[in-house]
């Protein structure tokens, strides 16, 4: 059938994401830095990823194209769905003002890049994950290591999870989706000395293993105290 429907222009698109967020259908996804329409069916052609790109790459086109098939999104939208529908969950990245204090900014400004963290609540397809340094911290870390922001968060992408409390099934095959799909430059692991903790490191590396991709990984394990006890780089 003949009908409306988005096109984008991989020339002027910058990679931005923002246009994958404000699809509700899920029928953008980030491919190679570039927004990508990943199924016609998924497009309902309203366009209300038009009006969030900045440097007008998306316009609409009539064209040979498959109907909207709202069955077929509920489907592929149930593969990223969120535990929990409250607005908070929102994929977002977090842009950085500079600060003109040097050692304020050490000591007190968040160097966080993206939300929401936490990995149950971290689609897949969010876009703050192409080509991203992730750091995949346990729960703990933050509140031991006083650092944490600036020893681990600086130009990297955030991820958080319980080896111990959290159900670590669907992170694993979350994780191996990420490793395999989003061309992740580089990993590193802070975790406790606690025995419990070790499990961080063995869930990201059955993930890789799993993903068929290497990635540079560095482990990094922290005391109770909040010292950096070891680093390894495998």
């Amino acid at each position: 059938m003949k009908r409306k429907i988005i096109r984008i222009d991989k020339e002027l698109c910058n990679g931005c994401g923002q246009c994958a967020s404000a699809c509700h259908e899920g029928a953008i996804a980030m491919v190679e830095g570039k927004a990508e329409l990943i199924s016609d069916t998924y497009c309902d052609g309203l366009g209300a990823c038009i009006g969030e790109c900045p440097v007008g790459a998306i316009s609409f086109e009539e064209r040979e194209a498959d109907a909207f098939d709202e069955k077929a999104v509920e489907q592929h939208l149930a593969k990223d769905r969120l535990p929990c529908g409250c607005p908070g969950t929102a994929v977002k990245s977090i842009e950085k003002r500079p600060s003109d204090d040097q050692d304020s900014h050490c000591l007190t400004e968040s160097r966080l890049t993206n939300w929401p963290v936490q990995l149950a609540l971290v689609p897949a397809s969010a876009p703050y994950l192409k080509n991203a340094n992730l750091v995949i911290s346990a729960d703990c870390v933050p509140f031991a290591h006083a650092g944490f922001h600036r020893s681990f968060l600086q130009g990297r992408v955030c991820l958080i999870a319980c080896p111990k409390l959290d159900e670590t099934g669907p992170y694993l095959e979350k994780l191996t989706e990420i490793f395999r799909t989003c061309g992740v430059r580089s990993i590193e692991v802070p975790h406790m000395e606690v025995p419990c903790c070790s499990g961080l490191v063995r869930l990201v590396e059955q993930a890789m293993e799993k993903s068929g991709v290497s990635i540079p990984l560095r482990l990094t394990e922290i005391g109770i105290n909040g010292e950096i006890l070891e680093t390894a780089v495998k």
